[in-house]
């Protein structure tokens, strides 16, 4: 029972890292990390992410165009751009190698050690790539807040505001941390159902022998 347990926390965490993972890939690369809309102009809705930038009327529907230049771009978005690039690549080996530690994968099976070092490397992993993850969304959400707010520009001139990318950002980087936790947890689940079945058997509790008077008939 408690080795079957073992095996559902092992999977509980590969599918959360696999799922918060997919999640922060696709809002790496959606340009919706924020949006404007002006109120002088209501057909025309802005977008923008790391990548494009975008904008959308009712007329020509949705137009995307890259960044010019990398140099030109914000300091908080180059910084982010790294980020996000150092996530996807962590994140991915991270899955390949909690895979290959997995009980029941034909992987280093005699070699209890090599699996286990595995899980952590993967949990270590998953943790960067979670990280790096909320590290870019975090600081693009606290440039928003700092130009929206900012009393230098006119009451009139249209602002960022977050969009959903960002929001679907820090659940993607939150669901990884959790589960680089869970992979630490199974770790040391592991380890105690190892140490269970180590475990030498008390001299009380051996099963006393019997000894009998040989007697020979005559």
């Amino acid at each position: 029972m408690v080795f079957l347990t073992t095996k559902m926390m092992e999977r509980t965490a590969l599918f959360l890292s696999f799922g918060s993972y997919i999640t922060s890939l696709i809002t790496a690369f959606l340009p919706l990390w924020k949006t404007m809309n002006s109120d002088l102009n209501e057909v025309e809705n802005w977008f923008s992410g790391l990548w494009l930038t975008c904008l959308y009327t009712d007329e020509r529907g949705i137009q995307c165009k890259a960044y010019d230049s990398v140099l030109g771009l914000p300091v908080d978005l180059q910084i982010s751009r790294v980020l996000v690039l150092i996530s996807i690549g962590t994140g991915g080996f991270a899955l390949l190698t909690s895979f290959l530690g997995l009980e029941g994968v034909g992987v280093c099976v005699r070699k209890p050690e090599v699996k286990r070092r595995l899980f952590i490397f993967s949990g270590v992993m998953t943790w960067v790539s979670g990280l790096t993850t909320l590290a870019p969304v975090s600081i693009v959400a606290y440039t928003t807040v700092v130009d929206f707010w900012d009393e230098g520009f006119p009451d009139v001139m249209p602002r960022w505001e977050y969009g959903e990318a960002m929001f679907s950002g820090w659940f993607g980087g939150l669901g990884q941390v959790i589960g680089g936790t869970l992979f630490f947890v199974a770790v040391c689940m592991r380890d105690y159902d190892l140490q269970r079945l180590n475990v030498p058997v008390s001299p009380e509790l051996k099963p006393r022998t019997r000894y009998y008077l040989k007697t020979e008939v005559l």
